[in-house]
């Protein structure tokens, strides 16, 4: 079984231009392997939002990949911040990963 747990914080970069506002409405997309095992609740107005949510796969194995897309969540179109990638391997485990647009996403798992 996988668990990924996420007492995970997402912190954004803010830009550094004075007259930008940057407000998130974050979420997270949890995969394991090619399965959807849902998303976070979306956090309203926290430019670093954070999750104490829990997502369970007990067809996971060892080398599946558990896969994490962040999203800010807009009117029209969501834009993904990043992914985070890991290979599973028994044990549980305390990552940070680095998105592309900016920030990082802290988050633990377990396979057992």
């Amino acid at each position: 079984m996988c668990c990924f747990h996420s007492t995970a914080s997402c912190e954004a970069m803010a830009s550094t231009l004075p007259l930008v506002l940057l407000v998130l409405y974050g979420y997270v997309k949890v995969f394991c392997g090619t399965t959807s095992l849902g998303q976070t609740s979306i956090r309203h107005n926290e430019i670093n939002p954070w999750w104490n949510e829990e997502f369970a796969y007990y067809s996971a194995q060892e080398n599946d990949i558990l896969r994490l897309e962040v999203y800010d969540s807009d009117t029209f179109f969501d834009d993904r911040l990043g992914v985070c990638e890991r290979r599973l391997t028994l044990g549980t485990y305390d990552n940070y990963c680095t998105l592309e647009k900016g920030g990082s996403l802290h988050y633990i798992y377990t396979l057992s």
